[in-house]
């Protein structure tokens, strides 16, 4: 059952517009029944989501892993936007409120629920992972307690947006940064911006980024770096750089061998980017070092310090943003991802720029 918005928010149509992916490297813009939400979720309308590298994998390849596309899909699950209805056992006083949207549904009845790492649910249910639909469309349901609402003084592309910090968050928790800690990135990217952001918000003194590409490495001094270095040249200070903690968001098999040589005796090593299942390690140095290997798989409990850094200025999300379009350029937006001069593009879903 659905409570649908008053006046503020307007009347809720039958049916929306959604940019649908129907083959690789195929998608077209379909009319669609708008969801309705089950007794603990909210209807959103969207406001703008970001297009992530998950997105344009599944676009142009596919496939992640063992996650294939074998249908229609909607992509996007970097999303906000406003609450305009409301399942039977969610407060009608919701409706109206803008909300950013942690895009996963735990089954929190497994072991791992439990255990409080809803992120590593087995039975887990996430926006634009095969067969479950995204966000490039005008209506999505959430479950009411993972629509964080945000205030009215973030833009709709900066809640959106909070998806991706969350990973940096994440990967920082993991890594275990502290005040004064001496932090290296791997990747000038997307996320290695929000990783180092992240970094400097919980306190690291020096945040060095590498990249192979001189833009990203000059752009990357704005997000949160205190330097940024190329690989190739600065390899041997970079094997003296004792970090307290080295976070890849490359997945690139050199990138993560050399991050490790990095390391500090008890230092972290946090692998966000995927690349290759395996690679060799430098098994006795991890060993002799005690450094703790660990990875990044979605995040947990991220969303309420997100949106208090984007409220207080700490990160700097719309500044991220390079380049805009609509609903009937989600393919545009798609083909355009792994530009050096584009930072993030986002869909304005609600209406925007092409």
């Amino acid at each position: 059952m659905t409570t649908t918005a008053s006046s503020d928010v307007g009347a809720v149509p039958r049916t929306m517009r959604a940019s649908v992916m129907t083959g690789v490297g195929a998608v077209e813009v379909q009319e669609r029944p708008v969801p309705v939400p089950a007794d603990d979720e909210v209807l959103v309308r969207v406001g703008s989501v970001g297009v992530c590298g998950s997105d344009v994998h599944y676009y142009k390849e596919g496939r992640i892993g063992d996650m294939v596309v074998t249908g229609p899909l909607v992509l996007g699950h970097e999303v906000g936007g406003t609450v305009v209805g409301v399942g039977r056992d969610v407060p009608e006083a919701r409706v109206g409120q803008r909300v950013a949207l942690e895009p996963q549904k735990p089954c929190r009845r497994c072991r791992q629920c439990h255990a409080g790492r809803m992120n590593l649910c087995p039975n887990m249910i996430f926006y634009a992972t095969p067969p479950v639909d995204g966000a490039f469309c005008e209506y999505v349901t959430a479950p009411a307690d993972f629509a964080h609402p945000v205030p009215d003084s973030l833009s709709d592309a900066a809640v959106g947006l909070l998806e991706p910090l969350s990973v940096g968050i994440w990967a920082m928790h993991k890594a275990q940064v502290s005040l004064g800690d001496r932090v290296l990135v791997a990747g000038a990217g997307p996320i290695g911006a929000m990783v180092a952001m992240a970094a400097r918000a919980r306190g690291a003194s020096e945040v060095v980024v590498t990249d192979l590409v001189e833009s990203r490495r000059e752009r990357i001094l704005q997000f949160g770096a205190t330097r940024a270095l190329d690989p190739r040249e600065a390899a041997a200070e970079l094997e003296t750089l004792e970090a307290d903690a080295f976070v890849d968001c490359t997945g690139a098999t050199p990138a993560v061998q050399s991050g490790i040589r990095s390391v500090r005796g008890g230092g972290a090593v946090v692998l966000v980017g995927l690349g290759a299942e395996e690679i060799e390690l430098p098994v006795q140095l991890i060993a002799t070092r005690e450094i703790t290997l660990t990875g990044v798989f979605r995040y947990v409990d991220t969303w309420p310090r997100a949106i208090e850094l984007a409220r207080t200025g700490a990160v700097d999300l719309d500044g991220m943003v390079t380049a805009r379009y609509d609903l009937d350029h989600v393919a545009d937006a798609l083909e355009a991802d792994g530009d050096p001069l584009s930072m993030k593009a986002v869909v304005d879903v609600a209406g925007g720029p092409a």
